[in-house]
């Protein structure tokens, strides 16, 4: 039996102009409509990421018409599948993307079957959260395109947020060497904790001539960069010969320019990241790495970091907090009742 809600509209938080955070407001909007390849959620939590930002400044690459409700990484029960969908059914507990790329702050999301996840019977929603997009990231970068081995140095830059302290646990867990990189050594101190070897801060020191130091002149067989700027110009000329550099975002706004000639003498690769496509391409193997991700979790070799939990209406105190880069960690967005116990605004 398919349960689906009565309601014609639900609660959501809207962006009707482009603006920071403040102008967003709470309201009650139509649910969305459900393609044949889609399921329906009802959500439990939404996790609060960079994109989200930007989307509502209309400073992303996805712009979608005026009013939408942004937030694009949801978890919570399937509550109605599409003509199409068999492989997912109502009441299966599940994470995933949403089918637009914004929709997650709301009651109700939609997402492509294809394109969620199972959560583990043992996973509570806000661990689905804060593992989803933040590891699912990390682990494609570090397995997929990375090929990260024991023994070798792994650079993260942006290590205080949610993919770069993924990163670092997860390099841990392959057996790198980890030196997480931060605007400060002190938003670094979680990344400390989560194991990171070496810490740096690309606004007080030389980023190059630590990690070359802390190499022993070799540099970085493989670094992550969430930051673009002048942390990847500086390790672009840091990395090992056969090094990875591998390119997820640009937190601080400015999308870098690579002197090609680096590469080839240094016989590295540039190696792109995006694993929103990867999950869309190839959904079986994005399914291996949650289930790896699981057991890791299981055998203690990892824990998703948590660090704050708000209530629906508290979305643009959240995205303020995120772009304060004051908090280190997974901001969660409790939605459902259930899921708010603990919240904080």
């Amino acid at each position: 039996m398919v349960t689906t809600s009565n309601a014609a509209t639900m609660q959501a938080i809207v962006c009707d102009a482009y603006g920071p955070p403040d102008n967003l407001k709470v309201g009650n909007v139509a649910r969305p409509d459900l393609a044949a390849d889609e399921v329906r959620i009802r959500s439990a939590t939404a996790g609060i990421n960079f994109p989200d930002s930007l989307i509502i400044k209309g400073a992303y690459q996805l712009k979608p018409p005026l009013p939408f409700v942004p937030g694009f990484e949801v978890a919570g029960e399937v509550i109605e599948v599409g003509s199409a969908v068999s492989a997912v059914h109502p009441g299966q507990r599940v994470m995933a993307l949403t089918s637009s790329g914004h929709g997650a702050f709301a009651q109700e999301a939609t997402a492509r079957a294809a394109e969620v996840v199972p959560i583990p019977e043992t996973m509570d929603y806000a661990t689905a959260i804060a593992l989803f997009t933040a590891y699912g990231t990390a682990f494609h970068a570090l397995v997929q395109r990375g090929t990260v081995s024991p023994g070798e140095t792994l650079v993260v830059l942006g290590a205080s947020g949610g993919v770069g302290l993924a990163a670092v646990e997860l390099g841990k867990a392959m057996g790198a060497t980890v030196i997480a990189v931060s605007r400060t050594r002190a938003r670094s101190a979680t990344a400390a904790e989560m194991g990171a070897d070496h810490v740096i801060g690309y606004a007080e020191e030389d980023v190059r001539k630590r990690v070359l130091e802390l190499t022993g002149g070799r540099g970085a067989d493989v670094c992550i960069d969430m930051l673009g700027g002048e942390p990847f110009q500086a390790m672009s000329r840091a990395m090992n010969w056969d090094g990875r550099l591998l390119v997820v975002g640009f937190t601080t706004g400015e999308i870098p320019k690579l002197p090609v000639n680096l590469v080839l003498l240094k016989g590295y690769q540039l190696v792109g990241v995006y694993w929103g496509g990867f999950l869309a391409r190839d959904p079986a193997a994005n399914s291996d790495n949650f289930r790896t991700l699981a057991e890791w979790i299981a055998q203690g070799r990892i824990s998703p970091r948590i660090a704050a939990r708000y209530p629906l209406e508290a979305v643009p105190t959240a995205l303020n907090d995120l772009l304060s880069r004051r908090i280190s960690g997974k901001l969660v967005i409790d939605i459902a009742p259930e899921a708010n116990a603990g919240a904080v605004a």
